[in-house]
């Protein structure tokens, strides 16, 4: 009986064991569960099994006639680290390994880490401007550098985070290839922060500013998927691809093996004049395609110095200046178009007096009003006919046939000629310079008096032009009497190479063809036989007209010059429009002819058709 007694408090035993074991494993299940449960419905750290990454769309190119790229942007990186992650230990290591993938000295590093070390642990930049080819070997130093466990991980919010070396996009460079060629036409950049913390570019002047809109219409690319466990996107059906659209590219009228030439003149005479600046610009008369624009002074868009400020404006449209008696044609092509001036008339040079051993008489001198106003050059007659005046450039001549016109006829007809208009040029912060009121020119016109107004404007002076608008002016005579607008752009290629040609633009009859054919003929003598004889090159027809005036400062006049010669330059297919202004050449001691543009402009212009010659642009005709 005390057996069976033994056996049941056993069974009993077992029981309670078992109980108890499957309370608490009950238990323990119902603490699992609320914990999966817990787990699975709380906001967790865990990296997304999702992955965006952006890919930085940067600027377009400005890109020569010949194709060569003078403008190019790059897209620059960063390398960054945080010294918190850094095992110290390893530290020599990183900086080894860094140095020798990124080209940047041990020192210069060491440097960096030590200090956030030392003082505030943390991220730092270890370099902003790092190209594609070594931000991608750096990426794969990441990598090894993680297996070499140079980084250590570390809690931070009860969170065990591991950092190791960042490479990320920070932004574009922009490049130019050729240092200073075709400054300041092609202008330089800003940088700024876009909204996605990125180093972007906007141009400031130039054709980087007048084209800014399209250069920079740019679009970043887009890379969405599934992240993989080295990070990398992996790619299926759900994924999403937007590539990036870069900004649109413009291409030139303008060669930069012609570009070159010029300047390389411009840099010898500019030299040898002693001169403040000298521009120079080629056009196609027919189309008003800019082959060359170009200056002696130029800058690097990428190392701007403050020697360079002066630089830095496009002051072929910019500097407003008197251009003296390179507006004489223009005057008498006004005259000419109304008829008021017959085609064998002689004009009275008020030039009275014995002749000298070369048998000329004296200057002539012109009494208007409480003025006298005096010709620079002595004629060997009294009477000039209307040749004479432009070809000997007299301006008691032009000034008394000025006085047949209107004011209004005067006035609007030096505006049909792009006197005090914009050129229409792609260049931006133009000037349109200064003629005097209509008023001005009404003076005494009901009465029948000589107008000081027009006397003055009629060869130069009391107004001002930019070099652009007589450039354009001067395009008149070799078209036929039609004004063309000069561009510098040729077309425009978008991102995905489609070629957007510019729309022409209307060129407005401004004379008859008869006028400017009669003018045409008139410039061609000047170079045969007058101020501009020593441009002439036999098989081609020149023509042109030379203008030398003071500099005009806070209603004074300086002893300063400009010296200009604009004409042109044509072969039996080609016809081209050319300018030179030299601006402020040496006028005293023992070179103080390089004020006249006879002396100073004229060689210019003659070295440049001797370029076009060699370069095949121009082919003079065999004799």
């Amino acid at each position: 009986m005390s057996s069976k007694k033994t056996d049941n408090q056993e069974n009993i035993n077992k029981t309670k064991k078992i109980a108890i074991l499957s309370f608490f494993l009950l238990l323990a299940l119902i603490v699992l569960c609320i914990s999966i449960y817990n787990t699975s419905t709380n906001n967790r750290r865990l990296p997304s099994l999702e992955t965006t990454k952006k890919e930085l769309a940067i600027r377009g190119d400005i890109i020569s006639h010949d194709n060569f790229k003078l403008a190019s942007s790059k897209k620059v990186y960063k390398a960054t680290l945080d010294t918190r992650f850094l095992d110290e230990d390893k530290k020599e290591l990183f900086l080894k390994l860094f140095s020798i993938y990124s080209d940047i000295p041990i020192a210069k590093l060491e440097k960096k880490i030590n200090s956030s070390l030392q003082s505030d642990p943390g991220s730092i930049v270890l370099s902003y401007n790092i190209d594609s080819r070594t931000a991608k070997n750096l990426k794969e130093l990441s990598y090894k550098l993680m297996r070499l466990d140079v980084f250590k991980s570390i809690k931070i919010n009860g969170n065990k985070v591991l950092r190791g070396l960042n490479i990320s996009e920070s932004g574009e460079k922009r490049l130019y290839s050729y240092d200073n060629s075709l400054t300041p036409i092609v202008g330089y950049i800003s940088k700024y922060e876009s909204e996605s913390d990125k180093t972007k570019v906007k141009g400031v002047k130039g054709l980087e500013s007048s084209y800014n809109d399209i250069l920079n219409d740019t679009k970043d690319g887009i890379l969405k998927g599934q992240r993989d466990v080295l990070s990398y996107i992996s790619f299926n059906k759900d994924s999403i691809i937007k590539n990036r659209i870069d900004g649109a590219s413009i291409v030139l009228n303008i060669p930069l093996k012609l570009q070159k030439t010029i300047e390389m003149q411009l840099d010898y005479y500019k030299e040898k004049y002693q001169a403040e600046e000298i521009i120079v610009s080629i056009m196609e008369s027919r189309t008003g395609k800019i082959i060359s624009l170009a200056t002696s002074n130029r800058f690097n868009p990428e190392k701007i110095q403050q020697s360079d400020i002066p630089s830095l404006n496009v002051n072929a449209v910019e500097y407003l200046y008197e251009p003296g008696s390179v507006i004489k044609p223009i005057a008498l092509a006004l005259v000419l178009d109304k008829n008021r001036a017959k085609k064998n008339e002689l004009i009275f040079a008020h030039n009275l007096g014995s002749t000298n051993s070369k048998g000329e008489y004296p200057k002539g001198k012109y009494k208007l009003g409480r003025y006298t106003i005096k010709d620079d050059h002595s004629f060997e007659k009294n009477y000039l006919t209307l040749d004479d005046i432009i070809v000997y450039s007299s301006n008691i001549g032009i000034l008394q046939l000025a006085q047949r016109l209107s004011a209004k006829e005067f006035s609007d007809g030096l505006k049909h000629f792009g006197i005090t208009q914009s050129t229409g040029i792609d260049l931006l912060n133009e000037k349109v310079g200064y003629i005097p009121e209509l008023y001005k020119f009404r003076a005494g016109e009901d009465r029948g008096e000589d107008n000081v107004f027009k006397a003055t404007v009629s060869y130069g002076q009391g107004m001002t032009s930019t070099f652009m608008q007589i450039l354009r002016a001067y395009s008149v005579f070799n078209n036929e009497g039609k004004i063309i607008t000069p561009r510098i752009i040729s077309h425009i290629i978008t991102n995905d190479d489609e070629k957007i040609e510019l729309a022409p633009t209307p060129a407005p009859q401004v004379i008859s063809p008869q006028t400017a054919n009669r003018i045409k003929g008139m410039l061609i003598k000047t170079v045969n036989i007058g101020t501009g004889k020593n441009t002439h090159i036999d098989g081609l027809e020149i023509g042109g007209k030379t203008g030398t005036a003071q500099i005009a400062e806070n209603g004074k006049y300086l002893k300063n010059y400009i010296s200009s010669f604009f004409g042109f330059a044509n072969d039996k297919e080609h016809k081209y429009t050319i300018g030179v202004t030299v601006i402020n050449p040496s006028s005293t001691g023992k070179y103080w002819y390089y004020l006249y543009a006879s002396e100073s402009a004229v060689p210019v212009f003659n070295d440049i058709i001797e370029s076009l010659v060699k370069l095949n642009y121009l082919q003079p005709k065999a004799n």
